[in-house]
Formats: C-alpha cells, sequence, structure tokens
C-alpha cells in the first residue's frame, strides 16, 4: 500500500531485560485518583466519580532509567505529576507497570476551565507524557500498595501510596472498557498523589514506586 505522507514508526516503550519494545496504541489517563490530590486541586474526594482524559501516542518520551525532554512551548507553568502506568498486552490483559509523570501546563488548563474548554492544548503535546521501562507483571505482581514519590532537584515534592488510589488499576480497566474496548498496546496513567507543583529547565525530577526500578526526568 501507498501513502500520501510518509508512515511513521509508533511510538514504543523499552522492556527489561528485553530487544523487542512495547509499541504504543493509545494512552490513556485517570484524572484525580488520590484523596489528598482532589483536595489540594479543590476538589471533594468523596463526591468523585472516575475521569478520563487521552493524550496522543507521541506525546510520550520513553527512557530506561532516565530521559530528558525539552521545555514545551506555550506554556510559564508546566507542573509534574508522577503516576503508575499500566500497559496491556494482548486480550488487553496487564502486561506490565511503569512509572510516569504527566506533565500538566497549568496555566492554560486553568483558562480552559474558567472558559469550560476542553483540556486538551494543557496535556497534549509533545514531551507531554514521560514513561520509564515496562517490569513485566510476573516479576512485577499486581502492585496495588507500595509507596509512590517524586523529588525535584533532591527536594521531596509528591508522597503516597498506590493504595491510596480511589479506584484501583482493575477498577480503572473496567470503567475505561465500559466507555471503549481496551486494546493491546494501550497504557493507562493511574492518577497522581498530592504535592504537584511547578519544574523548569534544568530541573531534575526524581521518581519511585515500590517494586520498579527508579526512573529520572530532566527538563532541557
Amino acid at each position: 500500500m501507498q501513502y500520501v505522507v510518509p508512515l511513521w514508526t509508533p511510538p514504543a516503550l523499552h522492556v527489561k531485560d528485553s530487544e523487542a519494545q512495547f509499541p504504543i496504541r493509545r494512552v490513556h489517563c485517570v484524572a484525580k485518583n488520590y484523596g489528598a490530590h482532589i483536595r489540594e486541586m479543590g476538589g471533594d474526594p468523596n463526591k468523585v466519580k472516575p475521569k478520563f482524559f487521552s493524550k496522543s501516542a507521541h506525546a510520550v518520551s520513553a527512557g530506561v532509567d532516565e530521559v530528558s525532554i525539552a521545555y514545551p512551548r506555550a506554556t510559564q507553568d508546566l507542573h509534574h505529576e508522577v503516576e503508575l502506568v499500566v500497559a496491556l498486552g494482548e486480550n488487553a490483559k496487564i502486561f506490565g507497570f511503569g512509572i510516569g509523570i504527566d506533565f500538566t501546563k497549568r496555566d492554560l488548563q486553568a483558562v480552559a476551565k474558567e472558559n469550560g474548554m476542553p483540556w486538551d492544548t494543557s496535556k497534549n503535546f509533545t514531551g507531554g507524557a514521560a514513561v520509564s521501562q515496562i517490569i513485566p507483571i510476573e516479576e512485577t505482581g499486581e502492585l496495588t500498595t507500595g509507596a509512590i514519590s517524586l523529588s525535584v532537584n533532591g527536594e521531596m515534592r509528591q508522597q503516597g501510596d498506590l493504595a491510596q488510589m480511589i479506584y484501583n488499576v482493575r477498577e480503572i480497566m473496567d470503567h475505561l472498557d465500559g466507555y471503549d474496548e481496551l486494546l493491546a498496546g494501550d497504557i493507562i496513567f493511574t492518577g497522581t498523589p498530592a504535592g504537584v507543583g511547578a519544574v523548569e529547565k534544568g530541573d531534575e525530577m526524581s521518581c519511585k514506586i515500590e517494586g520498579l526500578p527508579d526512573f529520572t526526568v530532566r527538563l532541557v
């Protein structure tokens, strides 16, 4: 088959101890899945139903244990959000887990919220997501509990536990599949604990989730 523009290669994630990579089909994200984060954003965790948004696969910057990302255009207030990332394999079963940062152009998001508009420009952009290598579930187990944290230049910003998720991984998958069929190659950002904040060019973010290798992200 011929195409009128060059055919691109799908973005892919590294897989631990494997030369094969994990191709990204779609990026699903859960908004507000930790009570403390909901409160810091002015919401009530007792009234929250799962809310979802998407990012383009090409928004993802992939690394093994570190990655460098260019500070994006059109924002003066870029925020970090560390998250557990779930990678789905054949038959939409969990293939493995990684660490991710969901970046948000908070200034653009605030304007969108004020005007009742979609968040797309604040969430879906080149470098808008960083994802570590994927560790197969056979090695990690289900990862329903465990410390999650992010520090910036050695200063702790975010701390929580996976057990604090309002909706766990299986519940998130059930909700998402109710809206649209989950397929192999999908990845899911599962929400972030409290402590989100701004980062600048030159900052180094150190991400940790118990049971997974550490992940470092630099803004250049």
